[in-house]
């Protein structure tokens, strides 16, 4: 599919966890191709601040939103609903709330229930409410689920966070498998993978954007990039980490199972001479 055939002017995006980061610099970029965006996230404080920065990009166009908590599918389809509404066409989704705090495999159960619900179940959520209205329009438009390296190279310090980026992942290349066998079908699906990204997980603990880390206006950049493409896995590098570092990570990790080393053999001091040699290898 051709990216601008789906990203028309007129027509709508929707966008969850769109009043900070990656949503945000996403909605404006909408706004600049003169589309309607249409955003949903549970800070209603940021939410008005963030239509306000929308309608200076762009305000010919009704601009929308909404406090959503995306772990209640009521409250989505509730969304859904107010937007198709109000709209002759979604040309993208971007399912892309979600939130961290820290979690332990045997421990804080409480956390495991609200990151799963939050960042996994919201993308569900999200495709569960969208994914027919799109196909119904019979016109180009695009999924795209925020997943994270952590959700594929499972480093340790959260695996809550971890568990649900994989299942995002996961569940966008069944999506993809299942769209791509619909006769027809002009819906694509999409997992962007962020690097390194100053959004408001972040800034909240450091004030200033650091070196490594790319802006949420660069992330969207490199993901219309790729869009252009119609790339599935939309991996983006960092300031510090290259495509090329990440690819290694990844091949590292997946090597795991094929060699049957330790699980995560990367951060294993058994492995750690083999591990730096592999990467400094052309």
């Amino acid at each position: 599919m051709n990216l601008t055939e789906a990203l028309q002017a007129g027509s709508t995006a929707v966008i969850s966890g769109g009043a900070n980061g990656i949503g945000l610099a996403a909605a404006k970029e909408y706004a600049r191709r003169n589309m309607r965006v249409c955003i949903a996230d549970r800070d209603e404080k940021q939410l008005g601040i963030a239509l306000e920065e929308i309608n200076l990009v762009q305000n010919d166009l009704p601009h929308l939103g909404i406090v959503v908590d995306v772990s209640d599918y009521t409250e989505v389809t509730a969304f859904r609903d107010q937007i198709v509404s109000s709209t002759d066409r979604i040309a993208v989704v971007m399912n892309n709330a979600g939130m961290s705090i820290p979690t332990s495999a045997f421990a804080d159960v409480d956390a495991w229930q609200k990151l799963l619900a939050t960042n996994l179940w919201g993308v569900i959520n999200g495709v569960q409410a969208f994914t027919s209205v799109l196909i119904d329009q019979g016109q180009p438009a695009m999924i795209i689920n925020t997943g994270s390296k952590q959700g594929i190279t499972n480093p340790p310090g959260n695996p809550a966070y971890n568990v649900t980026k994989a299942g995002i992942r996961s569940l966008t290349e069944s999506l993809t498998h299942e769209l791509r066998n619909i006769e027809n079908c002009p819906v694509t699906a999409h997992l962007l993978v962020p690097g390194f990204t100053y959004t408001g997980l972040i800034n909240r603990f450091l004030p200033e954007q650091p070196h490594a880390a790319w802006s949420p206006e660069q992330v969207v950049a490199f993901m219309l990039e790729k869009l252009s493409q119609n790339a599935f896995y939309i991996l983006c590098p960092d300031n510090d980490v290259s495509e090329a570092i990440d690819h290694k990570r990844i091949q590292w990790h997946a090597d795991d199972l094929i060699e049957g080393r330790s699980a995560l053999s990367r951060w294993d001091p058994a492995y750690r001479a083999q591990f730096d040699t592999f990467m400094a290898e052309d």
